[in-house]
């Protein structure tokens, strides 16, 4: 993430990221001041990276013996999102640990090439069944790499 000369975080260039994908607004986002709430950019950080690995065939949210638990997230927020604009989710991996991943986002108005918000989140990646942490997938660990900054 960038900072500013006093340490702050600031708004990064779509340079900074790997892979994209557009997430429609939807009227229920937006809170009483007319901007989204929030809460739903944690969502749009969920559906950018789950989204991703499941168009690379990296995560099988059904059947896979494999799934990722979130155990830490932030975000920054520099300029507002409301409905109806399209968001352009950009992504990379911020560092790839044995069994755990840093996720790392900026959301861009459509067009835009600043973010209007940004932030992380890590994955922790435990057996299905039992919930304890397992070393990422030889798949998983190939598209993860591929998203590196």
């Amino acid at each position: 993430m960038h900072a500013t000369p006093s340490g702050r975080p600031s708004a990064e260039p779509r340079s900074a990221y790997r892979a994209f994908r557009t997430i429609g607004t939807r009227w229920a986002d937006n809170d009483i001041y007319g901007h989204v709430n929030n809460v739903v950019y944690y969502s749009w950080f969920d559906t950018a990276v789950n989204a991703h690995l499941i168009a690379e065939g990296a995560l099988d949210i059904h059947h896979g013996t494999t799934i990722g638990l979130v155990v830490e997230t932030q975000c920054h927020y520099f300029a507002p999102l409301a409905f109806p604009q399209n968001i352009e989710a950009g992504l990379r991996v911020g560092r790839i640990g044995s069994s755990s991943v840093r996720y790392e986002i900026g959301l861009f108005a459509e067009g835009e090439v600043q973010t209007a918000a940004c932030g992380h989140f890590v994955h922790v990646y435990v057996d299905r069944l039992t919930r304890r942490p397992v070393a990422l997938p030889p798949a998983l660990r190939t598209v993860l790499e591929a998203l590196q900054a």
